[in-house]
Formats: structure tokens, sequence, C-alpha cells
């Protein structure tokens, strides 16, 4: 154990002067919108038609399915291995969430159990999929969306840990899903300044859907300062989902930022793959200098539970991507799912921990991290 215990957050967000700026803008009362302008900016960022922003990207999710008028009783394909906000979202709709298993040697979801269950439940009911790509890593998207373009299903492309994700040298968002979903807080709510989320599509129907139930499904015209001028009209029931213009202008420095935070990650993932590998109780992700490392997943062969206990002790924060569904009382409950039948999930569930990495992280922290895990791993039984 290194002699002076550090204080290492499993996230902690990265700004400067730059976010303080616009925000100190709009207090000012800048007369421009920063959320037309951030939504610009993530248009041009990704080459996409259309972005809308809001609150957070489980507001998103729930958006996106209004946006395609889900119906009681459609059914919603996802991986088993993805944040509750997917499968709760479906639900709210009284609609079935229908999971799938990972693949054996990913987190993310089994495109062959994925086409399997499109094979033998080919139905009407069945609307669409969420698929998320834990950790920034990406699947075969070529032979994802020509299984959804076959059995005509609505594809929702859940890249909340993918913003900056590179696909046959296209951004993720841009290519052939009908709705793709970013997050501009890569720790899921924890140590986050900002919870903002994106809608991109370049489908010209389900933006101006989404925008419309996106404040309370109101039509009205506003004046030259974007204020609701006193006549509106209510056209559907919608939400409360538009970000205010403070956090705009935060996420306008962010997104410029996303490149640079990438790079650190990867620098970061680096280091933790060096240094871990070849440990008997330790597997760690295979590097790739193209994946984005939104989360860096090591896998402990036994008592994960006590191993992250142990690195907390020495100040080391950890998580959890993800608790597989099934595991969970809500859905195991109300579904009656085994605990066996996703067996790749559930394998994986126990072995896995993510470590912190960040870009405000530095060189010394990764390195106290790999310290503390080394000494830890060295007595292991």
């Amino acid at each position: 154990m290194s002699d002076k215990i550090k204080n290492i957050p499993f996230y902690k967000a990265s700004s400067n002067k730059k976010e303080l700026e616009l925000i100190t803008d709009v207090l000012e009362n800048n007369t421009t919108s920063k959320v037309v302008e951030f939504e610009n900016d993530m248009k041009k960022y990704l080459g996409v038609k259309h972005a809308i922003s809001v609150v957070n990207a489980s507001a998103a999710i729930s958006l996106a399915l209004s946006a395609i008028d889900l119906k009681r009783g459609d059914k919603v394909i996802m991986s088993v291995n993805t944040f509750p906000n997917a499968p709760e979202a479906v639900r709210h709709f009284d609609s079935e969430p229908i999971f799938i298993d990972i693949a054996s040697n990913s987190y993310n979801i089994d495109i062959d159990k994925f086409e399997n269950y499109l094979k033998e439940n080919n139905s009407k009911k069945l609307r669409a999929a969420i698929i998320n790509f834990v950790a920034g890593e990406l699947i075969d998207l070529s032979r994802l969306y020509a299984l959804c373009k076959e059995y005509n299903i609505i594809l929702i492309e859940d890249a909340s840990s993918a913003l900056g994700a590179i696909y046959d040298e296209d951004l993720v968002g841009t290519l052939q899903a009908d709705m793709t979903i970013f997050s501009m807080n890569q720790a899921i709510g924890r140590n986050s300044m900002s919870n903002c989320g994106v809608i991109v599509t370049s489908n010209d129907d389900i933006a101006q859907r989404a925008t419309l139930l996106r404040s309370h499904g109101i039509t009205s015209d506003y004046d030259d300062n974007g204020d609701l001028d006193y006549l509106y009209d209510v056209v559907d029931i919608g939400y409360k989902y538009d970000i205010s213009e403070i956090e705009a202008a935060f996420n306008i420095a962010q997104l410029k930022k996303t490149n640079q935070f990438i790079t650190r990650r990867v620098e970061i993932a680096s280091i933790y793959s060096q240094r871990l590998s070849g440990l008997k109780h330790i597997k760690v992700p295979m590097f790739c200098d193209d994946q984005i490392y939104t989360q860096y997943i090591i896998e402990i062969s036994k008592n994960r539970d006590a191993f992250a206990r142990e690195l907390k002790d020495v100040g080391i924060s950890t998580g959890l991507n993800y608790v597989p569904l099934h595991l969970l009382s809500y859905y195991k409950n109300k579904y009656k799912l085994k605990i066996m039948a996703f067996s790749n999930a559930l394998s994986s569930y126990s072995k896995i921990l993510s470590l912190p990495i960040y870009a405000a992280m530095t060189d010394e922290e990764v390195n106290y991290v790999c310290d503390e895990i080394i000494e830890i791993e060295n007595r292991w039984i």
C-alpha cells in the first residue's frame, strides 16, 4: 500500500475558463440562444441534419420512444447489459422490453442471438431496438443495420458512452440508425456538472415530433429573443425536457473538447493496459487505439466485490457497467426471469469492475490506481 492514500473519484469533470466565459455570457443576458448554438455545434461536429437537446440521456430515450408513437404492448429489443433507463422508458409506455444476452467476448449485445430472436419472433408488435455500446465499444453495425431493415424495426442507438466513436471512418450518429442518443455526461450521473442528452436523426418527421414533445407539445411564435409569446396552443401531450441556456453554454465548451477528452482517455487506457497486463487474477481489455474508453473495464477472477472494497479503502472509487437487467428485482419479478437465462451476462457480471478514467485524471493518479491494484492482486487468493 502507498504511504499516502489518495482520493480518486470514479469520475471528475474537466472544465476551465471557457465554460465559465460562456456561462457568464448567459448571465449577462446575451441575446443569442446558447441552446440553438449547442445544437448547431452538435450537428456540425457529427455532420447530421437534426440535433435535439434534452435534460439527460434518459429523457432522450423517452422522447425518442414518444417520437415513434410507441404503443401499449409494443416490444422493444435491447441488451440485458444496459443501464435501467432503457427498459424503464419502455415500461412507462406499458410496452415490453425484450432482453438479449451479450456476446461471450464482449459486453455488448450478441448479434447472433439478436438475429435468432428476430427470426423466431417476427410480429407487428415488434417495433424497435435500443442498442447500447458499453465503454464506447461498437458492434458489427453493418449487420445490425441490415437486420433492422430486413425486419422493419426502428433502430435507436444508445450511444450515451460513444460520443466520438468511429465506425468504418464515420462517426456514430451519422450512419443508418433512425435515431442516435448521446450523453454529455460520461459518468451516468456521478460527479457530473451536466446531464445533458441529445437525439440526432436524419428523419425530418421524427425530429419535428421530438422537438414538439420536448416542451409540452406547445406550438407558438417566438420573438427575436426566443421568448414565448403570450398566445400558444397545445397540440399533443409532451414533456418538460428542454435544457437551460446555462447548461447549453457549459456543453458548447465541453463538446469542443470531445476529441481532446478521447485522446486523454486513450493515454490513460494505455497506462492501465501496460501496467496491469499479465497479472494472475486480472484480465484487462484488449487495447486498441480506435477505442474511446468511456469506461475501462477489467475482470477480477474471484471475489470481485471484496477487491472493490479494498480499492475503496485506499481511496479508489470503481463502478459496474452494468448489473444485468435480469438480476434487478423489478425485471426479475415482472417477467419471472431465471438467473441462468443470460449466461454470458451473468458470467461477465460476477467479474467486471470499471476503473476511474477521465480526462482530468493525472498520470500520477493513474499510476496510483495501478500500484494499489498490483499490491492487492499480489496477495489475492
